[in-house]
């Protein structure tokens, strides 16, 4: 009979609650404001005195940026709050000629759906690319130098600043047209099958 009342007792959000508010660097304080929630409650549920709502469970995960679920289940890991990235472990693709660079910034895992790199070109490098799957596109910001963009037959000169958005689909290229060496963000979307 014990056993049956512990499987059917709420949950304790308290000590997840405390987790996850300290990951973030969040006062008692702060969290209040931002979820609309009473200081006095959340050390009350903090402490498992209280069990919180649906709505204040509610409230506190979207203050918190949590699923809802992550405050409940309690044995679930919580997620750092800011991971950072090393610039030496940032991996990289170098050209074989050495005039073009990639620095790999986004997540192994979404590569093949959504990619995105540091690109660099030193005076007239170029990254030549066959076509990616059907309806792939990319987008090219422009942060130093001036390059020229060749989408199938569509050719366009990108300058500082400027985004070039076209077809991946298609056999393309990046090229430095310019005498010092161009820097550029460029971000790959696979809308393929």
């Amino acid at each position: 009979m014990a056993d049956k009342m512990l499987e059917d007792a709420p949950p304790k959000v308290g000590d997840t609650l405390v987790r996850l508010r300290q990951a973030d660097g969040l006062s008692l304080d702060a969290l209040s404001k931002r979820a609309g929630v009473s200081k006095s409650m959340l050390s009350q549920i903090e402490r498992n005195q209280a069990n919180p709502t649906v709505a204040v469970v509610w409230r506190l995960a979207n203050a918190l940026g949590v699923p809802i679920s992550l405050l409940v289940d309690g044995n679930q890991v919580v997620p750092a709050s800011i991971e950072t990235v090393a610039s030496h472990a940032t991996p990289s693709l170098r050209s074989r000629d050495g005039h073009c660079e990639l620095r790999i910034l986004g997540p192994i895992e979404l590569a093949g759906q959504f990619e995105w790199y540091e690109l660099s070109l030193q005076p007239g490098g170029c990254l030549d690319s066959e076509a990616h799957e059907p309806a792939s596109r990319e987008h090219l910001t422009v942060l130093s130098g001036t390059l020229e963009v060749q989408s199938g037959s569509n050719l366009s000169k990108i300058k500082v600043g400027e985004t070039a958005r076209y077809a991946a689909d298609r056999p393309h290229y990046i090229k430095n047209v310019g005498k010092s060496t161009a820097t550029a963000l460029l971000v790959v979307i696979h809308n393929g099958p």
